[in-house]
C-alpha cells in the first residue's frame, strides 16, 4: 500500500463535491495524503474545503502549465486533474511533461479534448463511427428554405449552457446566426435528458457508467437528478469511450425519447453532479487513487444504486472583513492557508 499520494484538482471554484470526494477516498483507503487545488480567484469557495490551495493564472495564460508543474514539484503531487474544457487540450498536450517529474495526468489526449471541446468535431466523430448524435448544422450548411424548426443554437465551443437557445422561426434564426460568435445549430431534440458519467482507468479499461436524469437544470449543472439502469444506453455509452480513447472521467449527453437514445455533447471531464454518481456506490474517487497507485480496479459496469434521487441546495460561507484564508497566514475554521 502507498504511504504518502498527493492530490492536485485545477479551477476549485464551486468543485467542493469532488475536493472532499477525494479527500475522503485517500482517508478510507488508509493514505496519508493531500488535496491541494488551484484557481485564479481567491474567493472561490473550494479554496476553502482543501488541505492547501494555490492561485495561479488563467488557464490561457501563457505560463499556466508551467505554474502547475512547479506547484507539482514543490508540493510532491502524485496525480493532477484538470477539470474545466478549455484547459483539457492544454493539459492533453503536455501530458509527457507532468510524467517526466513523476506526477499522474488525469488527461485525454490533445486530439481528444479538442474533439470534444468542438460540438462541430464531436458530431462529426459520432457520425463516423455510426453512434446516435443529433444532426448538426454549420451557418454555411444551413438551408434557410428548408431547414426544419425548431431548432438548437450554441456556440461551436462552449459550456454551462451559456448562449445557448431555442431557435422556432427564421427570425430567431437568423437573429442568433448572427448574435453568437462562431455556433453550430441543431435540431431540437424532445424527450428526457441525461448525464451519463463515465469512468476510463488508464490502462483505457471502461470502469463505470452511470446515468443519470436531469430532472432540474441551473446554470448548466443538474440540481435535481436521479440515476437509472438503463442497460441499452450503458453499453452505448461503453462503447463510444472506447472508439474515442478517452482517460478518467468523462460524461455524456443526451436525450431519450421513447427509447431512442440521441445525444448532443461528451466532455472528458467530472461532470457538475458526479456526487449522486458516488452517491449511489460508484465511487469515481477511491477508484481513481486505486488506478493512480497501481491496485488496478476491476469494473462496476451497471453496478450502483438504480432509482436514487438528488435534492440540491447552496451552501454559503462568510469571512468576516476580508479574513479568513488571507488573513496574515491565519488558518481559518473552515479554510486553509493559500500559498
Amino acid at each position: 500500500m502507498v504511504n504518502k499520494f498527493n492530490v492536485l484538482i485545477t479551477a476549485a471554484s464551486r468543485r467542493v463535491a469532488m475536493i472532499r470526494g477525494f479527500a475522503t477516498a485517500l482517508r478510507e483507503l488508509g493514505i496519508n495524503g493531500a488535496v491541494h487545488v488551484t484557481d485564479t480567484d481567491k474567493n472561490s469557495p473550494g479554496l476553502r474545503f482543501c488541505d492547501k490551495a494555490h492561485l495561479v493564472p488563467l488557464s490561457t495564460s501563457h505560463g499556466y502549465i508551467q505554474a502547475i508543474l512547479e506547484i507539482c514539484e514543490k508540493e510532491k503531487i502524485d496525480l493532477v486533474i484538470p477539470t474545466i474544457d478549455e484547459e483539457l487540450p492544454v493539459f492533453g498536450a503536455n501530458k509527457e511533461k507532468f510524467k517526466a517529474i513523476g506526477v499522474i495526468p488525469l488527461v485525454s489526449d490533445e486530439n481528444i479534448g479538442d474533439i470534444c471541446n468542438d460540438k462541430h468535431l464531436t458530431a462529426k466523430f459520432f457520425d463516423e463511427h455510426d453512434f446516435p448524435f443529433v444532426k448538426t448544422y454549420l451557418p454555411h450548411e444551413i438551408d434557410l428554405a428548408s431547414i426544419k424548426y425548431p431548432l438548437f443554437i450554441k456556440p461551436r465551443t462552449g459550456r454551462g449552457s451559456v448562449s445557448a437557445y431555442p431557435v422556432r422561426t427564421e427570425t430567431h434564426l437568423r437573429f442568433f446566426l448572427d448574435y453568437i460568435e462562431d455556433p453550430v445549430v441543431q435540431d431540437y431534440l424532445d424527450g428526457m435528458e441525461y448525464t451519463v458519467d463515465a469512468l476510463i482507468g488508464l490502462d483505457g479499461k471502461v470502469l463505470s457508467v452511470v446515468p443519470r436524469e436531469r430532472l432540474v437544470i441551473r446554470s448548466g449543472v443538474c440540481d435535481r437528478g436521479r440515476t437509472r439502469k438503463n442497460m441499452k444506453l450503458i453499453t452505448l455509452c461503453r462503447d463510444i469511450c472506447e472508439k474515442l480513447g478517452v482517460i478518467g472521467p468523462v460524461n455524456l449527453q443526451c436525450k431519450v425519447n421513447k427509447g431512442e437514445i440521441s445525444f448532443f455533447e461528451i466532455n472528458p471531464r467530472f461532470s457538475g453532479a458526479i456526487q449522486l454518481t458516488v452517491a449511489a456506490g460508484a465511487d469515481f474517487f477511491k477508484m481513481i487513487v486505486k488506478d493512480a497507485i497501481g491496485e488496478n480496479p476491476e469494473p462496476v459496469i451497471g453496478e450502483f444504486t438504480d432509482n436514487l434521487m438528488m435534492m440540491s441546495y447552496e451552501e454559503s460561507i462568510f469571512e468576516e472583513n476580508g479574513h479568513g484564508i488571507f488573513s496574515d497566514g491565519k488558518i481559518a475554521d473552515s479554510a486553509k492557508k493559500i500559498s
